[in-house]
């Protein structure tokens, strides 16, 4: 069937609609972004049989609902009214939620139901994953459950939904019934957000930073300026006065609460009248000179069972003396890298080297693995240019760490999305294990950019010279089954977001004990040789540098532009990637 996919942006659900209803062999074109006219425009053009919208801020025009069925997807439940519904369902600790599709009609969220699939909020009371960053009880953050719980939900209810009126023969339920209980939920502003860092618990303002992570954030003062928080963590062991800042840590910062602290890893300026849009930066960087003289707390690699505190990168190790398994787990926000960020990881990727382990797994427990070098740093940075050139070699230097492992069986875990060298940084170890909700994006041109992280060698090699080559130029997002089915994944992991890390590690630790891992590894190491005799590793990254050198520095590449607009979330009208 024909299918228009309408969205305010192509963000994470709508590229996962957009990959999964391809995968069912609709045909579909896109309209993202644009005004009433510009949706009647696109209507005219495609002429489509169905309009699917995962994610709209407007609503769509009347003369196009009354002339073509469209169907909107609503996060949450039958009868739930109103622009803030997961926000209210994470702040109100629901542990059950569900995700509506319904037909557009006069008054928003009011439509028959299509079809509606549940799904469990992950809270504060269940027990944190392996890794991930979190410590203990603290809970995924909404954007989190928005592209996992949710975004499994969304997906299974689009698909029921599209199934259904292609069938001819199903009929929607109307929420006019008198059946359906009605709650309309006002919009969530900042007035309900705020913190009372004197009177909130620390369980309450770290249920308030949920609510609002990654958007829209949570308005407060602080050192003299406004800021939105994003982000929250629990620490068990830092104190000081309420609201007060008393540590840093690797970019982070951690104010205490009345009866704790919480770690806070980014900030955002309140936008000034008339000023630029602002974004999110590490927290330490945005706050520059204002910072008071506060110790900087390491951030602990191994994290002693039963702590509650923050550490984006950890190490565990599970088995016995017959197969040991290492899991180096990481979680940076937005799945951005910086050159920090590579950098510890690096140096954390060889400590996990110098243990006496036969598999190694590196990845996300859950939520993103990478999306690749860390756009808001570098536009933050005096010289964009300069921290580009330096966060693509960092990330170079550890894709070629993993790519030149050979003594032990390296195993890409990707709890969640990734995309441009994130996806490049995956390809770099032996298999790749892929929850089965996640979202690929292999490429990297509509940043302008043509990039590196070895994909001359690693995507070829998976898929081949011609596949690689569409992959970059149609630049267009990928289901984890359809990243499978053309060799980007090794296997794929039918696991809820909050089990996969568990998941992984069971068939990890079985993999240690494979006896025929020595004779592979002895393979390997032969295999690396002999690809590294007819072109060395060094040449293909030397290759696409010299490429990637051009378009940092070059003043008129359209990256610069590119990179802003994504950032500071503005329009690219006139701005188009290099083909």
């Amino acid at each position: 069937m024909r299918i228009l996919l309408v969205a305010s942006a192509f963000n994470s659900l709508t590229q996962r609609v957009h990959a999964e209803l391809t995968d069912c062999g609709h045909e579909l074109d896109v309209a993202v972004g644009g005004d009433d006219e510009a949706l009647r425009a696109a209507v005219r053009r495609h002429t489509p049989g169905l309009v699917v919208a995962p994610m709209l801020r407007t609503a769509i025009p009347r003369d196009v609902w009354s002339a073509h069925t469209c169907l909107v997807v609503h996060p949450g439940p039958p009868g739930d009214r109103g622009p803030s519904s997961l926000d209210w369902a994470v702040a109100t600790g629901a542990q059950e939620w569900a995700v509506t599709v319904l037909e557009a009609e006069a008054e928003m969220d009011a439509g028959d139901v299509w079809a509606s699939v549940p799904f469990r909020i992950p809270g504060a009371g269940d027990a944190a994953p392996a890794g991930g960053g979190t410590g203990e009880g603290a809970g995924p953050g909404k954007s989190d459950i928005y592209r996992n719980e949710a975004a499994d939900a969304a997906t299974a209810a689009v698909r029921l939904a599209v199934e259904r009126y292609e069938s001819g023969n199903w009929k929607p339920r109307s929420q006019h019934d008198g059946e359906t209980d009605v709650t309309v939920r006002p919009y969530f502003g900042q007035a309900r957000r705020r913190i009372d860092w004197a009177a909130d618990s620390c369980a309450t303002v770290l249920r308030k930073l949920r609510a609002a992570d990654s958007q829209p954030g949570v308005l407060d003062e602080l050192l003299g300026a406004e800021w939105f928080l994003h982000g929250g963590h629990p620490e068990d062991g830092l104190r000081g006065a309420p609201g007060e800042i008393v540590a840093t840590r690797t970019g982070a910062i951690c104010r205490a609460t009345r009866d704790g602290a919480v770690w806070i890893p980014q900030l955002r300026p309140r936008r000034t009248p008339g000023g630029p849009r602002t974004f999110k930066q590490p927290a330490v960087r945005a706050l520059g000179e204002r910072l008071p003289a506060v110790p900087e707390v390491p951030a602990p690699l191994v994290l002693p069972a039963g702590r509650r505190t923050w550490t984006d990168i950890r190490y565990e190790e599970k088995g016995t003396a017959d197969g040991r398994t290492g899991f180096l787990w990481f979680s940076f926000p937005g799945g951005a890298m910086s050159t920090d960020h590579c950098r510890r990881l690096l140096a954390a990727y060889r400590h996990a080297l110098s243990r006496p382990t036969s598999v190694l797994v590196f990845g996300s427990a859950r939520d993103f693995f990478s999306n690749g070098i860390h756009l808001g740093v570098i536009e933050a940075a005096a010289d964009p240019a300069q921290e580009s050139w330096e966060n693509i070699q960092a990330m170079d230097d550890l894709v070629e760490a993993l790519l030149r492992t050979t003594d032990r069986l390296v195993i890409a875990a990707l709890g969640g999305n990734a995309a441009a060298g994130g996806v490049m940084l995956a390809l770099a170890a032996d298999e790749v294990w892929c929850r089965q909700g996640a979202v690929l994006n292999p490429h990297y041109r509509l940043m302008g950019l043509y990039g590196s992280e070895y994909w001359t060698y690693t995507l070829p090699r998976r898929v081949g010279e011609t596949a690689a080559a569409r992959l970059m130029r149609e630049a267009a997002p990928v289901s984890a089954g359809a990243a499978a089915a053309m060799g980007l994944v090794d296997r794929l992991v039918p696991a809820a977001p909050q089990d996969f890390a568990g998941v992984t590690s069971r068939m990890a630790t079985q993999a240690a004990l494979d006896r025929e891992l020595g004779g592979r590894l002895a393979e390997k190491a032969a295999a690396l040789r002999r690809d590294e005799t007819r072109k060395p590793l060094q040449e293909y990254r030397r290759e696409e540098l010299r490429v990637m050198r051009g378009q940092f520095f070059g003043p008129d590449e359209p990256y610069h532009a590119l990179r802003r607009a994504f950032v500071r979330k503005e329009p690219t009208t006139g701005v188009r990637p290099a083909t």
